[in-house]
């Protein structure tokens, strides 16, 4: 078997021979392109994967998920015979660091597979999330969640990203999709209890730049509660977003970033509000929000991230920062009309962002390669972004 160093140096080496069509230039962090090192061109937002960089992406995750150390338990010991291994606390989603960087590398997968179901990883993909999606191992993960202490556990970026694995599998009609979403439902259906339990005690969103983000969160549960007909639950979360975030006004750009952000809150919060809101009084709401954006004042919030190491655990949150970023531009500018001055502005910004983040997905350093390619990917294949506005 391949050791880790040895596998990244591989997937680095073949995605800096990529040609694509792209305009946007992904350079080597701390070089300059010269004539034996021509500067890498990657895809910009939309674009399709070439098969080199879907097999990179996917290997991220597919070395990754069977990791099983490092790891960053989350659980509360309740007496002597809960100390474990992560591996017997969570059978399907152990490795990658944490249960929820677990979770999402599994959506990125599915992702990854939906989209070019011909890729050449697309059978190791199919293996490896059959081998993890069982009925039993998804019944040991819900027994887990059922324990007294576990009430809060992953509360609700894990929920967020579980409910987009579903989301991703819903639907799809190939008969080991089938088992693999009808595996997912029990924890499912209970977390979609949970949610509806916690959202009306929640009194104030959790604006931070990191896990607990209430407006990601929401956006994530009214995507799948919309795709899965949970009429009640996306009615809820409407709800509580207008609640929380219809009277906000005048954001206080200069407080973006956090040194250790992955989330931009300001973005986040317009990206859930396109979905609450019809495309005028969203407009008019952004106005209010960000009211110096069509003149390009947003303080540092239409800037890319630079990361100062990416052997930080935490300071290489904020190349997930750009990638989210560009995902939230993205979606937002989509949601805007064709003559709004904003539109544009947006879309270049995304742009940027997702170039610059993209710099930092295969550093060669665990700490960012455990979840990175679930950012990139997310950006780069459009999740949840509108049909284009007239």
């Amino acid at each position: 078997m391949l050791t880790r160093p040895f596998k990244t140096i591989v997937f680095c080496v073949t995605l800096i021979s990529l040609t694509l069509t792209s305009g946007l230039t992904w350079a080597q962090e701390g070089s300059e392109p010269t004539e034996e090192q021509p500067a890498m061109k990657v895809p910009d937002i939309g674009q399709s994967l070439t098969d080199p960089q879907i097999t990179a992406f996917a290997q991220l995750a597919l070395s990754g998920m069977d990791t099983e150390y490092p790891n960053k338990p989350s659980n509360v010991l309740a007496g002597p015979e809960d100390v474990k291994s992560p591996a017997e606390l969570h059978p399907a989603f152990y490795g990658c660091f944490d249960w929820h960087s677990s979770v999402h590398g599994h959506w990125m997968l599915a992702r990854l597979l939906k989209l070019y179901p011909n890729a050449s990883a697309a059978p190791q993909i199919r293996k490896a999330l059959s081998q993890h999606l069982t009925a039993d191992k998804l019944r040991k993960e819900t027994e887990y969640f059922l324990q007294p202490y576990n009430k809060s556990f992953e509360r609700m970026y894990g929920w967020a990203w579980y409910f987009r694995l579903v989301t991703e599998l819903e639907g799809w009609a190939d008969p080991e999709v089938k088992q693999w979403r009808s595996a997912l439902r029990p924890l499912e259906d209970l977390l979609v209890q949970r949610v509806q339990d916690y959202l009306p005690k929640l009194q104030y969103p959790i604006r931070t730049g990191v896990h607990p983000n209430t407006a990601f969160a929401l956006g994530q549960i009214l995507d799948y509660a919309e795709a899965t007909d949970r009429e009640a639950l996306a009615e809820l979360v409407r709800q509580r977003s207008l609640d929380y975030y219809q009277a906000d006004r005048d954001y206080p750009t200069r407080y973006e970033p956090s040194g250790e952000d992955f989330f931009s809150p300001a973005w986040n919060e317009v990206d859930l509000m396109r979905r609450i809101l019809e495309p005028k009084p969203f407009a008019d709401w952004l106005g209010s929000f960000l009211p110096g954006l069509a003149q390009s004042e947003a303080g540092l919030l239409l800037l890319p991230v630079e990361v100062s190491d990416v052997t930080d655990g935490k300071i290489v949150h904020l190349a997930g920062l750009d990638l989210n970023r560009a995902w939230c531009l993205r979606g937002i500018a989509a949601a805007l009309p064709k003559t709004d001055p904003r539109k544009e502005l947006l879309e270049t910004s995304a742009s940027e962002h997702v170039a610059k983040g993209l710099e930092y997905v295969f550093s060669g350093h665990y700490e960012g390669e455990h979840w990175l390619a679930t950012f990139a990917v997310y950006a780069l294949s459009e999740v949840a972004v509108p049909e284009a506005r007239p």
